[in-house]
């Protein structure tokens, strides 16, 4: 069995899909599988994935689903890896050459440590600049301890022994921007994760990518964007001032999706409650930016 599931959950991008497969294909290590989670695709990347099963370059499983978001390619991925690592690369991104290298290589280091729940590599622009530059610090950390000082972007490898418990993220009816950031902020409760300063993945936004638009984003989701803030709320590490930030936004959320029972349902009742006039003058913000 490959050490490590490459897994990229997908909607109608064979184009930018052929530069995410032509880079695994370079890999100076193959000890890997590549996982594509096809999200109800209209264009040809079934087509193209069958013709790459067939060249059989690499080891490629395809699986596809009805549409209904990154999170629920999570959810699928999840549920289906077998290795005892995994990693997502987006279908607009691809990994340089030696990623799995790099990856079994500093696996390797730690594969002993029970505490640790896989690596943390960084995200590089095009022009092969580190988002939000190199870790300042290395060793073992949470992630939200990471946070205090790297605000870039990261690429996070982890067991699958943990993350399949944690299946499946909630899906909320006719919501499809439900950050999958929230399976590893439950992960970084109870383990941490080696920073490692090598580059794992080239990033590509896209115009239409979950990154952008977020505002309309926020609007169009927002039962799950509130249960984001919930489980926010619900970690025992996060300052008075975190805690009051993720309230503002839980009270947004909360009035877009009309979750009227918002402060019995949140972990911090009190906090939400002195937050409900800022959560107001939000809600009419965004209102304001997608009118």
């Amino acid at each position: 069995m490959s050490l490590i599931t490459v897994f990229t959950p997908t909607y109608n991008r064979a184009d930018t899909l052929s530069r995410t497969y032509r880079s695994l294909c370079r890999q100076t290590c193959k000890d890997f599988e590549w996982l594509v989670v096809d999200d109800g695709s209209t264009d040809n990347t079934k087509g193209l994935v069958s013709q790459w099963i067939k060249e059989s370059i690499i080891k490629i499983r395809y699986i596809h689903k009805e549409n209904g978001g990154l999170h629920t390619g999570y959810n699928t991925a999840f549920s289906n890896i077998t290795t005892e690592l995994n990693v997502c690369i987006d279908s607009d991104d691809y990994m340089p050459d030696n990623a799995i290298e790099i990856i079994k290589t500093e696996w390797s280091k730690i594969i002993n440590k029970s505490d640790i729940a896989g690596l943390i590599g960084l995200d590089f622009k095009l022009d092969n600049v580190a988002i939000g530059g190199p870790f300042q610090q290395v060793g073992d950390y949470h992630i939200h301890e990471m946070c205090r000082f790297h605000q870039g972007d990261t690429k996070i490898v982890c067991r699958t022994d943990i993350l399949k418990p944690l299946v499946p993220m909630p899906v909320f009816n006719g919501e499809k921007n439900f950050n999958p950031i929230y399976y590893y902020i439950q992960v970084d409760k109870d383990y941490r994760f080696r920073l490692v300063n090598e580059n794992l993945c080239f990033v590509d936004y896209q115009d239409n990518g979950m990154s952008a638009n977020i505002f309309r984003q926020y609007r169009n989701s927002p039962q799950s964007f509130a249960q984001l803030r919930r489980l926010y709320m619900s970690m025992p590490y996060y300052d008075l001032k975190t805690n009051f930030r993720n309230a503002i936004h839980y009270v947004s959320s909360c009035l877009f999706s009309k979750q009227w029972n918002g402060l019995k349902t949140s972990p911090r009742p009190l906090m939400c409650t002195l937050a409900i006039p800022f959560g107001i003058a939000l809600n009419l913000y965004v209102r304001y930016k997608t009118r």
